[in-house]
């Protein structure tokens, strides 16, 4: 194998400020470092979870909309292994986080759902 692990996703938000919110208070992300650099007038914010980096978030002034729903073709979700599904499904409700219903993956038998970030990217947790 090539290939050690993922080193990191990077997402492109049309509002950063609204993004970074999201993601840090959220989701619990926490922040490596925050760059503005201004020749591109753009934010660079890495993101790490339990001590790994994990997440570019940048913005541009005028970043064009990325179709996603129904399935289109590119990067479909981003999900993140949770211990209980219910502790997390109540914390984003209470963060005012529209949750799908708990689905059940065929398969594996375990739970999962879907919350939409601020832009619309489909974010999953699924159940250890």
């Amino acid at each position: 194998m090539l290939f050690n692990k993922i080193h990191h996703i990077a997402i492109i938000c049309s509002d950063y400020t609204h993004s970074k919110a999201f993601y840090t208070e959220i989701l619990g992300l926490k922040v490596i470092r925050e760059v503005y650099r201004e020749t591109r007038q753009s934010y660079k914010l890495d993101l790490e979870l339990n001590g790994q980096y994990v997440i570019e978030l940048f913005s541009f002034p005028t970043p064009p909309p990325r179709h996603s729903r129904p399935e289109a073709v590119g990067l479909r979700h981003l999900a993140f292994e949770v211990d209980d599904l219910d502790v997390v499904v109540a914390h984003l409700q209470q963060q005012g986080c529209m949750v799908e219903p708990i689905r059940v993956d065929e398969f594996t038998e375990k739970r999962f759902t879907f919350v939409a970030d601020p832009d619309g990217l489909p974010i999953e947790f699924y159940e250890k």
